[in-house]
């Protein structure tokens, strides 16, 4: 004689027993996202695979030609200035932003008044999008309108306007003010979290046993805060290095390549001219040093864990 099992139904549809199977439950609520993934995320990226390996341009499908369009940029003078201004910008920026965003999050953590206000309103350059609020700030740094040469004429710091955007040092440096501006703000919310999570027990009993502030800091907070502040800044690196709105909008890559990305040299060649093949192909270029960054980052996070 048969033995039913205790909590079985007997005679219940297929369709409800596989709902109640968690495994394929996790597959069909995983399903929609695995979709989006692959087809905004994996596809693109095959695609652009299959273009770098070929001699495509706009409307031609082109042949098949290995790593040429490589050995093209091995050879581009530009190229190696893209490398230097894409890693020179990422650096910079990102660590400006870490330093000033932790010195933001260590001043919302303290308890003031209108302290909400205040985290909203700081919150302001990130949430304006980046093209309305680039284009402020082209206009800020424009030589004949530029309400920066006209607040340092009247405070005689220069006698004449100075071309921000005409000169390639000063064009990275507008770039990279930018950047940082837009940055800080997700720096700041991101570490703020990361110190609400420590207990104030441990501050007030180092007071008491004599530490000093900077003490307290060194030894108790920034321990505690270093595995957030490495995700933050990873998602910061990754972000940075495929940086274009902000470059394309107020130099587009000039004056003569000195402010061109990774992205916008990309865009330049395989929009701009039509050789979506070499385009593609700068844009493959950033991947293993991106690649490289994220492993260094994530092996540093992983041993800051264990600890």
């Amino acid at each position: 004689m048969a033995i039913i099992a205790a909590g079985t139904v007997v005679g219940a549809p297929p369709r409800r027993r596989l709902l109640e199977d968690e495994r394929w439950l996790a597959m069909m609520l995983l399903l929609p996202t695995a979709v989006l993934l692959g087809l905004f995320i994996a596809y693109p990226f095959m695609r652009g695979i299959v273009l770098a390996v070929t001699d495509a341009r706009v409307g031609i499908a082109g042949e098949f030609v290995g790593l040429g369009n490589f050995e093209r940029l091995a050879s581009d003078p530009i190229f190696y200035q893209v490398v230097w201004n894409t890693v020179l910008y990422t650096a910079v920026t990102t660590v400006f932003k870490l330093a000033l965003g932790l010195w933001l999050a260590l001043l919302l953590n303290r308890s003031f008044r209108g302290k909400a206000y205040v985290r909203a309103f700081i919150l302001l350059p990130f949430i304006i999008p980046t093209v309305l609020s680039t284009f402020a700030w082209k206009w800020m740094f424009d030589p004949t309108f530029s309400v920066l040469n006209w607040t340092m004429y009247q405070l005689s710091i220069i006698n004449r306007p100075i071309n921000w955007l005409g000169d390639g040092d000063l064009a990275m440096l507008s770039i990279i003010i930018v950047n940082i501006w837009r940055g800080v703000p997700f720096f700041a919310i991101s570490l703020l979290a990361g110190l609400q999570t420590i207990s104030p027990d441990l501050n007030e009993a180092a007071a008491i046993d004599g530490a000093k502030p900077l003490q307290r800091f060194w030894y108790i907070t920034w321990p505690l805060l270093l595995p957030v502040t490495m995700v933050v800044v990873l998602f910061s690196v990754i972000q940075t290095f495929a940086d274009f709105q902000i470059v394309y909008v107020m130099t587009g890559g000039g004056p003569a390549n000195a402010t061109h990305l990774f992205a916008t040299y990309a865009y330049q060649l395989g929009v701009g001219t039509g050789l979506l093949s070499q385009g593609a192909a700068i844009s493959l270029a950033m991947f293993p040093i991106l690649f490289l960054i994220v492993v260094v980052q994530l092996l540093y996070i992983r041993r800051v864990e264990i600890r």
